[in-house]
């Protein structure tokens, strides 16, 4: 099995093959370019496999017979192939026979004698030195018979080795087939539970459909149009749909769902076999018997070992007594050894080998041989377990075929009645879709008010947008109009401006009926959704839901609501805006507005998905994700809302803090340069910063009273608590103040600050209580007065013009001001400092909530990428699936022409059958091969060649059997005329046999019915022969005087014209008689007849003739009576 192959490198070495049946193994020389087929037929020669029945496998892949073993990277050091013998997985195979073990029979070696194996000191005179030759044979013989017990034992352990090394073949090639059984049951397990989860949902939904369905028309019907919306034929919900069409559908329905509902129990109860046939034979496991053949294996090595000592010993004591006589022959013993104390100390050793060494071995031998049995044994279980192992995963495999294809039957089934039920869900969706057609009519009126509000503001940034190029254009005129004459730039088109911005909006509600929410709950309530049954179960999902503003929606609608949700996203609408008051609409109108239009959508929504997901479907473990889902969105939404604040917060503080700084610093450098006012300058720009601060702080707090409004979670509130001071009284009109925090400014303090611009004299035109009046808590008063005292410098110079006196009393009072209002100060800065460590540990809790938020959003964004894998791959195996169905679809196309072909030319075949006689038939079926020959297309499939090709050949073997038919009846009547001649021929002999067969008879007759020539009884044959007195006389030896009576005489010889010269018959009576004499009549003579049992006499009066015979008197005779023999007759005499 070499490769042709010349260029580049070429794998090549040996391939190791397993037979799963009994653990054979076979190594190949082959390369990468070896084709499986070639592969095949080597191993049929070698195994004795068929090449049909071979199934080859590599780890979990099968080898196809036209692939290169490069194809399953082969051959290769790590990778078994085995060898699975198909028709040992059928059912109706045969057990395999137990386990061939052919183990050589070493013999143990004969006793060697003095006169084979002859030495100088047999022939001592000591008798010592004569015991050693004996010693040194029987030591050697010792030595041969355990190395024969030896050498058994390793032929028996490595056949054992053998046994054992093929047992965990075995077990490998269970894991291999295990393996696959496994993989093609998950797959059919992953379509079942996909199955089982679908036809839970559709059962369900159907079930409920058809249990609500009454209660569904009583709602339609209860539930009245829209007055505008009643017309004659349309007064209520139940108008849009014919009932009368609806039970029959119902009753339909009903029984199209208890047939499939029994069907696919069946199917459950099918596949929990199939289920428990697979662990039945994931827990059968064969390491038990190799476990147990281990450690018996393990446990006997140590009488190899045992043996290995005592053949040790044994050669040193062979070594020792050679040595021993060759010391003795060559006269080199010691002077203190002598030939009897050596052959002294023999003796126990012989002892030790006869009584304890070769026991031992033999021992260790029959251990080693128990152990082969024992491996005998358990390969005998390995190969039966195999045996039924692989069986079951044959009817496995065959059951799992079987599931696998009524998966198509059951989808197709689950589809019709889902179509089915189409026309009972319209019933269902009718409430819905009114009520979300209303909430739509809602949300269009909102829009339109929204759309109009972006329009005013759209107009106003064009204005604004429009003035500022306006100024811009006459900046630009002022600067160069001087230089270039009016006309030059006339003709440029300089002075041209922009003009007015126009926006008109035709308005698309004015068909809309005129409705409110309040006309939607009550014209379409929400009982229409068929969500009142479970409304404690699923109220907190559905506030939920209504929580959620970001218009994602459940996983389990994902259809038209979805991109309902993504075509439609109120927050969409007013993105960019502030809400500002435009065309005469305030905020709060315009968040109403908002509002409104948000909830009318996702009532809209809701009815959506009530629509397409069944709630009823929906099992609490369902329900309780959907509601972690939405905490999760809204918690992460508020989180996002918070952080936003704050970020705008810190913002403003930021820039205000700057604005501040600036302006202090500018008035600083403004101010005069005496070091007490430079002191108290100091102390003001602190107070004014800490104020500032305090401040803004308050700012934040405020800027959450108009968003409040904005939030639908209370979350918002609790948090405000949290973080907002408590006012003081003089705070209470510093809320009227504040505008966007983008433009965060205190109208009071801002004045404050801008108080040293009016000009000379200010602070004391103003009265003096406002300069020393006691900061009683209001940061303003304190800022106004720390800002009033950094005067302009023409202050100063006005100031030195007054009396000694007055400027004297007004600093005294100044700093007692200041003192106090510094001491004061010092406490508010102590009380803003620990209300900002507040606020600092506030805001490193809020930082590790932000932390944590972000890792959360980091995990959603893992998640979502994970999602986004498995929606990928969900794809690409929807690809894989939809490839597989096309290619499916076409074969099964395909088969369907190859049918209507194989169809076609059998009808074809069925005419040319039906219509042909018998005579005919053979040239009927020659032209249609002849004529499916001559029809060949490029395109026709392998089926219809095959079938052209047999039929072809079908018509050469008819017209051979219409030939030979012929032959045969031209055969049948020369046999016919055969048979009548051998029949004319067997009567004749037929006569010839009868007649010899009666001579045969007569001859056997003859043979046994022999003539009597002795004594005479009766039932014997006797022949009497005509002597030359005219009587017939017995033919015998001993007794003379037997005639013939009259009779029998007479019954021989009457119908014959003359007497025969001999009788031969049947003895059946003798009559005893003597011849007398009579006294009184001389010359007759009395004959007195006696019977042997005297029982008659026979008185014979001859007349003249007393004596027929002519015997003397009293002579005794017998006179015999016989009868004719059957089949015999009398030969009469030649006439002369």
């Amino acid at each position: 099995m070499s490769s042709n192959a010349s260029e580049g490198a070429v794998l090549t070495g040996k391939l190791v093959v397993h037979i799963a049946e009994n653990g054979h193994s076979y190594e190949l020389d082959c390369d990468e370019y070896t084709r499986v087929e070639a592969l095949q037929k080597h191993l049929e020669s070698v195994s004795g496999i068929p090449f049909n029945d071979q199934l080859l496998m590599c780890l979990n892949m099968k080898l196809e017979l036209q692939c290169p073993l490069s194809v399953y990277k082969l051959p290769s050091n790590d990778r078994e192939v085995f060898l699975f013998n198909k028709a040992r997985m059928r059912s109706d195979s045969p057990p395999p026979g137990p386990e061939q073990v052919e183990v050589i029979d070493i013999p143990d070696p004969p006793l060697s004698s003095s006169s084979h194996n002859p030495h100088p000191l047999d022939d001592a005179t000591d008798p010592a030195l004569k015991a050693l030759p004996s010693y040194e044979r029987q030591f050697s013989y010792h030595f041969q018979s355990g190395h024969s017990i030896y050498r058994r034992a390793l032929v028996k352990i490595e056949t054992c080795e053998r046994l054992f090394q093929e047992q965990k073949v075995q077990e490998r090639a269970l894991e291999i087939a295990r393996g696959s059984v496994d993989h093609f049951y998950k797959m059919i397990l992953r379509k079942y539970t996909e199955f089982v989860k679908r036809y839970t949902q559709q059962h369900q939904g159907h079930n409920n459909c058809l249990v609500s369905f009454g209660r569904d028309i009583e709602k339609l019907r209860s539930t009245k149009l829209f007055p505008a919306l009643q017309t004659a034929d349309y007064k209520c919900l139940l108008d849009f749909v014919k009932v009368e069409n609806l039970w029959k559908m119902v009753e339909d329905c009903s029984s199209s769902h208890r047939q499939i509902e029994n069907k696919v129990s069946e199917f459950k109860e099918e596949f929990g076999e199939l289920k428990l046939n697979i662990e039945l034979l994931f827990s059968s496991r064969a390491s038990f018997l190799i476990n147990e053949l281990d450690i018996a294996m393990k446990d006997h090595r140590r009488h190899i070992h045992e043996q290995k000592s005592i053949m040790l010993a044994l050669s040193k004591d062979v070594d020792t007594v050679k040595k021993l006589m060759d010391d003795c022959v060559t006269s080199q013993l010691s002077s203190s050894l002598r030939p009897f104390d050596a052959v002294s100390a023999l003796g126990p050793m012989y002892d030790d080998h006869d009584k304890s060494y070769l026991p031992k071995m033999q021992s260790c031998g029959q251990a080693i041989s128990n152990l082969l049995d024992f491996c005998r044994d358990k390969k005998n279980e390995m190969n039966a377990f195999v045996h039924d192992y692989l069986q079951r995963i044959a009817y496995i495999q065959y059951f799992i075929k079987n599931v696998h294809y009524k998966f198509p039957v059951f989808n197709d089934a689950l589809k019709r009645q889902n179509d089915q039920f189409e026309h009972l869900k319209v019933v269902r969706g009718i409430g819905p879709a009114y009520r979300a057609c209303l909430a739509e009519v809602v949300r269009r009126k909102a829009t339109m008010k929204l759309y109009v509000g972006m329009a005013g503001q759209l107009v106003e940034r064009l204005a604004t947008n429009r003035e500022a190029e306006v100024r811009r254009c006459e900046e630009f005129l002022k600067v160069y109009g001087r230089y270039i004459p009016p006309d030059i730039l006339a003709s440029m088109g300089l002075y041209s401006t922009p003009n007015q911005s126009n926006v008109d909006i035709t308005p698309f509600d004015s068909n809309l009926l005129d409705i409110d929410l309040s006309d939607v709950d009550h014209y379409a309530p929400e009982s229409l959704l068929g969500l009142s049954s479970k409304s404690e179960k699923h109220g907190t999902l559905k506030s939920s839901l209504s929580i959620s503003n970001d218009g994602s929606q459940p996983s389990e609608v994902e259809g038209s609501s979805v991109k309902f949700s993504e075509k439609y996203d109120p927050e969409k609408l007013l993105q960019g805006s502030e809400l500002l008051e435009i065309a005469g609409t305030s905020k709060m109108e315009v968040e109403n507005v908002k509002l409104k239009d948000e909830l009318a959508s996702k009532i809209a929504l809701m009815c959506t998905i009530s629509t397409e997901c069944n709630y009823e479907s929906i099992d609490d473990c369902k329900t309780n994700s959907l509601l972690k889902n939405a905490a999760e969105e809204t918690s992460e939404k508020y989180l996002q809302s918070v952080l936003k604040v704050k970020q705008m917060q810190c913002e403003s503080y930021e820039k205000r803090i700057q604005e501040l700084e600036q302006r202090l610093s500018d008035q600083y450098l403004r101010a005069p340069t005496f070091s007490a006012a430079e002191h108290i300058s100091n102390s003001a720009l602190s107070t004014v910063k800490t104020d500032e601060n305090k401040s803004e702080t308050s700012g934040a707090g405020e800027i959450r009273i108009p968003n409040a409004t904005q939030e639908v979670s209370c979350a918002s509130n609790s948090l405000k608590s949290r973080l907002l001071p408590k006012e003081d009284k003089s705070r209470e009109g510093l809320g009227d103040n504040v505008i966007d925090p983008s433009g965060m400014l205190n109208p009071q303090l801002d004045s404050s600050m801008l108080d040293t611009q009016h000009g000379e004299g200010h602070l004391f035109d103003k009265d003096k209580k406002e300069t020393l009046e006691p900061v009683g808590g209001t940061e303003l008063a304190a800022s106004s007065m720390a800002v009033s005292v950094l005067q302009p410098a023409d202050v100063s110079s006005r100031e030195t013009a007054l009396e000694p006196d007055l400027v004297a009393k007004v600093s005294n009072d100044l700093v007692l001001g200041l003192q106090s209002a510094l001491a004061e100060k010092s406490n508010q800065l102590s009380n803003v400092e620990i209300k900002l460590q507040a606020l600092v540990e506030e805001v490193s809790k809020l930082e590790r909530d932000l932390e944590n938020s972000r890792k959360l959003v980091d995990e959603s964004q893992i998640n979502f990428a994970h999602l986004e894998n498995c929606l990928n791959e969900a794809r690409e195996e929807a690809q894989i699936h939809l490839h597989a169905a096309d290619c499916r679809a076409s074969e099964e196309s395909a088969l369907h022409t190859s049918a209507i072909e194989a169809r076609r030319l059998f009808e074809r075949l069925r005419s040319c059958i039906s219509s042909a006689e018998m005579t005919g038939f053979s040239d009927s079926l020659r032209a249609l091969a002849q004529s499916l020959s001559n029809s060949t297309n490029e395109n026709e499939d392998d089926i219809t060649a095959e079938f052209r090709e047999c039929i072809h050949v079908f018509a050469k073997k008819v017209d051979g059997l219409s030939r030979d038919r012929f032959e045969l009846l031209d055969r049948s009547s020369k046999a016919k005329a055969e048979v009548e001649q051998l029949k004319e021929e067997l009567d004749e002999k037929t006569e010839l046999v009868n007649t010899l067969y009666m001579k045969h008879q007569l001859e056997e007759q003859a043979n046994k019915e022999k003539i009597s020539y002795g004594r005479l009884e009766v039932h014997e044959i006797a022949a009497f022969v005509l002597n030359s007195a005219g009587n017939y006389e017995a033919i015998n030896r001993h007794c003379p005087y037997y005639y013939l009576s009259a009779e029998s005489v007479a019954l021989f010889a009457d119908h014959l014209p003359t007497r025969p010269s001999y009788i031969v018959g049947q003895i059946v009576h003798i009559e005893r008689q003597t011849v007398k004499s009579l006294p009184s009549t001389p010359n007759r003579d009395i004959l007195t007849p006696t019977s042997d049992t005297e029982t008659s006499r026979l008185i014979l009066n001859s007349g003249s003739t007393l004596n027929p015979y002519g015997l003397p008197v009293g002579c005794e005779y017998f006179v015999v009576t016989v009868a004719m023999l059957p089949n015999t007759s009398v030969l009469t005499p030649p006439p002369s």
